[in-house]
């Protein structure tokens, strides 16, 4: 998997543009980027490739927690959690912030998942610029 270039590093995002970016990521999953998405739950499945191309895109660390049913991956960008798919479940995530790579979050996400977020991402920003 690829890497891309931040646009900046993310002691400079603004809150406005890391709501952008959390829109445009919720906007780009779908079944291509995670086989669990379903309409009714969009964020489930949707993690490790969340996290993943998100830290590529602002920088940060990549952290996980297991919730009970394996690995939860999300993002700490400017010493704040961000965790993109939290809606995926039912209850409140128990976070413990472990930290975690780039490798471990990609062991679940094929070469299909991350580009289909890759680009999907990369292209609704694009349209708020």
């Amino acid at each position: 998997m690829g890497h891309v270039k931040p646009d900046r590093a993310s002691s400079e995002m603004t809150d406005d543009e890391l709501a952008d970016l959390r829109i445009a990521v919720a906007k780009a999953w779908s079944f291509a980027t995670a086989k669990q998405w379903t309409a009714e739950n969009p964020a489930a499945g949707q993690c490790n490739v969340t996290a993943i191309v998100v830290q590529e895109l602002v920088g940060g660390e990549i952290l996980k927690t297991a919730p009970g049913i394996g690995d939860h991956f999300y993002n700490r960008i400017d010493g704040r959690r961000h965790d993109f798919t939290a809606s995926q479940f039912d209850t409140p995530v128990d976070y413990d912030d472990t930290p975690s790579t780039r490798a471990e979050a990609s062991a679940g996400v094929t070469e299909a998942e991350y580009t289909a977020m890759q680009h999907g991402v990369l292209q609704r920003l694009a349209r708020h610029r």
